[in-house]
């Protein structure tokens, strides 16, 4: 059996290229509508005002079992929460929107890994240990794997410059 871009594959040898592309780009479309959704339901919830976001990091200070040199990070993210909650709202919209279009798809998905790998560790023994973890991995996944060469962006930006690490 040939696959529309000429890989002759079997039963034996398995998926092929194209098919592992379509699965990268599944992975990006849900990570990204992860971090879309996310933004609004935090939106609705008032996380991005001062008080809000105060609250919440205060919560996970006094009742997650983060490090002490972590709790102090978000201490100092509380304190200037003014500041703070907007730029975690930029970045969460920003990082879903990026994803879903599929744009600059390996930094951005490594931005996310870290992004999500700095929340997992925030939220240690306040929310269910996966919770977190898959998305992150998940996005570890989408940075090493070019997922935004299929149904996105980069996919064009690839053909004009085929080297390029950034897609």
């Amino acid at each position: 059996m040939t696959t529309s871009v000429g890989v002759r594959r079997t039963e034996a040898t398995g998926p092929g290229p194209l098919d592992a592309a379509i699965g990268l780009a599944l992975v990006r479309l849900t990570v990204g509508a992860m971090f879309v959704s996310v933004f609004f339901e935090n939106l609705g919830k008032g996380l991005y005002t001062q008080a809000g976001y105060a609250g919440l990091i205060n919560y996970y200070i006094k009742a997650s079992h983060s490090p002490a040199a972590w709790k102090s990070v978000m201490a100092l993210a509380a304190r200037h929460a003014a500041m703070a909650a907007p730029m975690q709202a930029f970045t969460e919209i920003s990082l879903g929107v990026l994803l879903v279009i599929g744009l600059l798809t390996r930094p951005v998905a490594f931005i996310a890994f870290l992004f999500l790998g700095s929340l997992w560790i925030s939220e240690w023994g306040t929310a269910w240990i996966w919770e977190l973890l898959v998305p992150m991995l998940a996005a570890l996944g989408l940075a090493v794997g070019r997922a935004g060469r299929r149904w996105g962006v980069d996919a064009l930006l690839a053909r004009q410059h085929p080297s390029s690490p950034w897609w």
